[in-house]
């Protein structure tokens, strides 16, 4: 079966890629190790897609391609268009093979949920209970503070905050370097503790290892060390006939490992990014993974550049190419728009972070009066704190907008006192989610909590086996409550369909007595129930929130405000990047070592290209070091001083009535 209709849409570049390798009698395909650079908005996306398409319209089977992503929307966009590419290009009213795209495309994934999938089936092999729990953030830097106060560390003076200990720890698993190399590099102040650090992470590791819990890092941390092994790598590897990676740029040097493991000659393996957006040096990626990924095979990998941009305007362009014109020479980007010159963009000196807050609503206000809609447009941030001021006057204002990153949905302490019963059910030796759930019972505290889990444990983890554990009397019905529904949960023949609402139901009292306006917290966990309907079993649906968690809810029409790292893939019609100033992007941090202004320089480059017609950057008196004289003159530059107090929030003191002076009086 042989089509090309699915090509015509694509430049050459783009064809080149589509196309590299050769079909194989009488089914399958032949290709080489192939590296895709793909500068900002060049179709990226839509060669992946063509890419998984004309595979399957050669007989390939979908299900033995893998795709690696950094999200799963990603993925899940990719098997969207391969879908109706094969059907648009074979004339398929119903089935046939897009059908086969849809059902069978399900090694798509981002990394850790695709290393979720592969230690479940292979964890006997690597003495690793199956069923174990995947830690988020949140209870990963909570079971290192549980550790620190054992050892004794937490009183000692200065000793790094848990979640600097869970930073240091994540570093050094996904840059494979030792302890005492992470701290001299990233984290200096912290050198004197190494020693205490390691007792620490030893214990971390020991203590995950006993409640069969692993964090987020270990979900690559032990797919590598799979990889290790010779036999199971070749085992591995046979499920895939091709290997499709995305964002290659990002990949830390364990995801850099796992795809050389799973294909050491590169038959199959297409890699695309672009070294310019390496966006997650904060999770150990080096910036040259995209230059060296050549270098890996013999002969070395291909090559295809795509330099035609499809998503913005030449001048839009113009401030991304004169930005990366100071950047080392492998990082140089010089895209050409297919869309015309449009509008030049603007660089704005506001005074403080309220001056910006008031001008970015009223270009918003502006735009939106002129036909865009919020939802086409968004505010870009280095840090999720500088957006406080502009959240707030947004807030006056009541424009419905939506935040990525920073907190999340499930960091709010009751969608995570449903999640801990769900969870210690899930894995009985859980001991991060027992000790939440018996603290929910009035009347458990710390104490008595470690005393029922010793117990418990002791017991061989048997929810039966808590009946026998002594409370005081006033907690006696409660406590025989807890465990009518821990072992009805467990129950191995109870449907999951319908264990959120069983859960909600015992949680509600203890929710009601908890927690304040707990009337406006409901609608968190009625998301919750909807998302675990979307879910085939307990485990999928927990370790998918734990790896990728649903955002906030917001008005159909609503502004975006996200930080940079959070907006990777994302375009908009209008982009506003607060506080670009030396000190807030880049980073006080960043400032005094040129390889972290490198990346504060990409960083900056992958926000602006998220604009597709206009882009407007937010500096301050102070200026930006990475904004030079050569990147200023591609901006309209504007200096806006701003009211500093807004009439609005000025007519509200008057209308609340305040008397300064009665109050006075009434302080004597």
């Amino acid at each position: 079966m042989s089509t090309v209709s699915h090509l015509e849409k694509l430049n050459g570049a783009q064809r080149k890629a589509v196309t590299h390798g050769e079909p194989v009698a009488p089914k399958g395909y032949r290709a080489g190790p192939l590296l895709v650079v793909a500068g900002a908005g060049t179709g990226k996306t839509e060669v992946l897609a063509h890419r998984i398409a004309h595979l399957a319209i050669h007989s390939v089977d979908p299900g033995r391609i893998l795709v690696l992503t950094s999200t799963r929307r990603a993925a899940a966009e990719l098997r969207r268009r391969a879908h109706d590419i094969v059907k648009k290009a074979l004339n398929e009213p119903l089935g046939g093979v897009s059908q086969t795209v849809s059902q069978r495309l399900n090694w798509a994934g981002t990394f850790h949920s695709i290393g979720n999938r592969l230690l479940r089936h292979y964890g006997r092999h690597l003495k690793l209970d199956p069923q174990f729990t995947v830690l988020d953030r949140l209870d990963a830097a909570e079971l290192l503070d549980v550790i620190r106060m054992e050892l004794d560390l937490a009183a000692k003076e200065r000793f790094p905050r848990k979640e600097t200990c869970l930073q240091i720890y994540s570093c050094r698993v996904n840059t494979q370097k030792t302890l005492q190399a992470t701290l001299a590099q990233h984290f200096a102040w912290c050198a004197p503790w190494e020693e205490d650090l390691t007792r620490l992470f030893r214990t971390y590791v020991e203590r995950k290892q006993r409640c069969n819990l692993l964090d987020y890092d270990d979900l690559l941390l032990y797919w590598h060390v799979m990889m290790s092994e010779p036999r199971l790598a070749q085992h591995v590897g046979a499920n895939f006939d091709h290997v499709l990676v995305d964002d290659y740029q990002d990949s830390n040097r364990l995801q850099v490992q796992i795809v050389h493991a799973l294909k050491p000659d590169g038959a199959g393996v297409v890699v695309a990014g672009d070294e310019a957006q390496a966006a997650a040096a904060f999770r150990a990626a080096p910036a040259e993974n995209v230059p060296g990924f050549q270098s890996r095979f013999n002969p070395p990998a291909q090559t295809v550049t795509l330099a035609q941009n499809y998503r913005s305007t030449q001048q839009v362009l113009d401030c991304g190419n004169a930005l990366l014109a100071d950047a080392p020479r492998a990082q140089r980007k010089h895209l050409l728009s297919l869309r015309g010159q449009g509008v030049r963009p603007s660089l704005v000196t506001a005074g403080d972070a309220q001056a910006q807050a008031e001008y970015v609503y009223s270009e918003i206000h502006k735009r939106r009066e002129a036909s865009v809609p919020l939802k086409r447009q968004a505010v870009l941030l280095r840090a999720a704190s500088h957006g406080d001021a502009l959240e707030a006057e947004l807030s006056r204002r009541k424009i419905p907008y939506v935040k990525y990153g920073g907190l999340r949905f499930l960091e709010a302490g009751h969608v995570k006192d449903l999640l801990a019963l769900l969870r210690w059910t899930d894995n009985p030796r859980n001991t991060v989610a027992a000790f939440r759930v018996l603290q929910l019972l009035p009347g458990m505290g710390p104490a008595n909590a470690r005393k029922a889990i010793e117990h418990f444990e002791a017991q061989g983890h048997s929810f039966q086996s808590l009946q026998s554990f002594e409370v005081a009397q006033a907690l006696g019905v409660q406590w025989r409550k807890l465990i009518e529904l821990l072992r009805a949960l467990a129950d191995p023949q109870r449907s999951w369909a319908g264990q959120v609402n069983l859960a909600r139901e015992w949680y509600r009292p203890h929710f009601e007595r908890i927690y304040e306006h707990f009337h406006a917290r409901i609608s968190d966990l009625d998301q919750l129930e909807l998302l675990s309907g979307q879910s085939p079993s307990r485990e999928r649906f927990l370790t998918e929130l734990t790896l990728e968690p649903p955002q906030a809810r917001a008005d159909d029409d609503h502004l975006t405000i996200s930080t940079v790292h959070a907006a990777k893939g994302m375009e908009w019609d209008a982009v506003y990047v607060l506080d670009v100033a030396d000190g807030s992007f880049p980073s006080e941090f960043a400032m005094s070592r040129p390889e972290l202004m490198e990346d504060e320089r990409r960083l900056l480059y992958m926000a602006m290209a998220r604009a597709q017609n206009e882009l407007v950057l937010l500096t301050q008196a102070r200026g930006c070091r990475l904004l030079t004289d050569k990147v200023r003159k591609c901006f309209d530059t504007k200096a806006f001083q701003g009211a500093g107090l807004s009439e609005g929030a000025l007519e509200g003191a008057a209308q609340s009535g305040l008397d300064i002076t009665a109050r006075l009086k009434e302080m004597w």
